[in-house]
């Protein structure tokens, strides 16, 4: 293993370098770095660097437009890219332009040292496989930190074959990952067929995979193809997978494993040419244990798992995905809404158990009976009101304490001072302004929601710069 190496680092932010190159110093690797690109032409065309660090974008042009010369120049070269755009197309962008490794900002220092680790020990001078054009008119909506590693996944498995397992919550939008993991790869032009498991009787699920031929059981009056057969040159979705009955689960291992099926009554082979994406809400693993599902079957389906976070884990997003609902529902006919941000943040303050279908309904519900054109906290009210509230698991409290001892732990290895400020400038805030949104504005049922007194309350909304006024009822 190589112990240390020459790191060039391109972002025309110097609080950035500076971090960076201190973290990097640190793994025992020398670093150069650049603000602009032709700074990183220059060090490149000198030999200069065993792992490039850059920034999608720099003053003088865009860092992944770049990249296909800089690795035509130096097709041996790792580079690893950082962006603040954190899209899903950003990612998907950066893995076709031959990136080794996409960070969305703010990355982890700790992950950024393994990724320049892992780039360093790379063997073979072999090209990445290359997926097609993201485009515009991607599914997926939300820059939050919570989607990064799923897009990031999105990404890599868009350009293989591999077989994917979509596992999340009721609502946080599997078939959508489904479709975007088949629209970006090389099957976007081979149909995408759809099936849900659960909607099928027991009964029916062989002949709706398979097909069945004229006469195979009573009332078969005509041949009939498949999914499997509809899908062929394409993609197959099996939508929650785990309500497969396990009779079907063993026929469907045989055709996973010999690539090739019969129809029901039917004697003709036929080889299967489909992709498999499943997805289900269930805990599988659980599922075996009750001899509910089949290990084998299991780790055929399970190659590549993409865990999709439930809307309360990614509530940064609630602002981009109501403008995009807003935007549909105009597109429908409905009237053009708004939300202000007061309303946003009372959304942002519930814990959303349906998650993005649930907050999808919602909105299509405001603008549909809001008559304001920017919708506040009043309306927004109204529109929730008989909403089913989730309470917050162990697990749940558990995970929000991690993830502020991450942040904890980001910031002492950054080297930036003031932890305890730090922190609390980024948890007091939503706290303050979901009380404010649950009381409309009202200073005294806050304080009593929080727990302390209206001096203190007025204190902590002047120090974070929070107007009360903002929330009040109008209209």
């Amino acid at each position: 293993m190589r112990t240390a190496a020459t790191i060039v680092v391109a972002d025309d932010d110097a609080a950035i370098r500076t971090v960076v190159r201190q973290a990097l110093q640190r793994a025992g690797h020398e670093v150069r770095t650049t603000d602009t690109l032709a700074g990183l032409a220059r060090l490149m065309d000198d030999g200069i660097g065993d792992v490039v660090i850059t920034d999608v974008r720099l003053p003088d042009g865009d860092g992944l437009d770049s990249l296909p010369a800089l690795l035509a120049r130096r097709p041996e070269l790792p580079v690893i890219v950082v962006s603040a755009q954190n899209t899903l197309a950003t990612a998907v962008r950066a893995t076709e332009q031959g990136a080794f490794e996409y960070l969305p900002k703010p990355f982890d220092l700790n992950e950024l040292t393994a990724a320049v680790e892992s780039a360093l020990q790379r063997s073979g001078n072999e090209p990445l496989a290359q997926p097609p054009a993201a485009g515009d008119g991607l599914p997926l909506i939300g820059r939050s930190q919570a989607m990064q590693d799923v897009y990031r996944l999105i990404a890599r498995v868009v350009p293989t074959e591999l077989t994917v397992m979509i596992l999340g919550e009721s609502g946080t939008g599997k078939e959508l990952v489904a479709h975007a993991i088949h629209d970006l790869g090389h099957r976007r032009t081979g149909p995408f067929t759809a099936v849900n498991m659960a909607a099928i009787p027991r009964d029916l699920i062989e002949t709706e995979l398979f097909g069945h031929e004229r006469g195979a059981f009573t009332g078969a009056q005509a041949r009939s193809t498949g999914r499997f057969e509809q899908a062929q040159g394409g993609t197959l979705f099996l939508d929650e997978i785990g309500d497969m009955p396990f009779e079907a689960q063993t026929r469907l291992l045989r055709v996973l494993q010999s690539g090739e099926f019969t129809t029901v009554g039917g004697a003709r082979t036929i080889k299967t040419d489909v992709r498999i994406i499943c997805a289900t809400h269930q805990n599988l693993e659980g599922a075996i244990e009750a001899g509910e599902f089949r290990e084998d079957l299991y780790y055929r389906l399970n190659v590549v798992p993409i865990a999709l976070p439930p809307l309360r884990a990614r509530k940064d997003d609630i602002a981009e995905l109501s403008a995009h609902f807003l935007k549909l529902a105009a597109a429908e006919g409905l009237p053009e809404k708004k939300l202000s941000q007061p309303a946003i943040d009372q959304l942002a303050a519930h814990d959303w158990p349906g998650n993005v279908r649930e907050l999808q309904n919602i909105v299509r519900r405001m603008a549909a009976l809001a008559r304001e054109d920017v919708v506040g906290t009043a309306a927004v009210r109204q529109a929730m009101e008989g909403m089913r509230v989730s309470t917050p698991t162990q697990g749940e409290a558990q995970g929000l304490a991690l993830a502020v001892e991450t942040e904890a732990a980001r910031l002492v290895a950054s080297g930036e001072g003031g932890l305890y400020e730090a922190i609390m400038a980024e948890v007091e805030p939503p706290i303050l302004r979901a009380a404010l949104a649950a009381t409309g504005g009202n200073q005294i049922k806050a304080a009593a929601l929080l727990g302390m007194n209206r001096n203190t309350l007025r204190s902590r909304l002047e120090s974070r710069k929070i107007e009360a006024l903002d929330f009040r009822d109008r209209g």
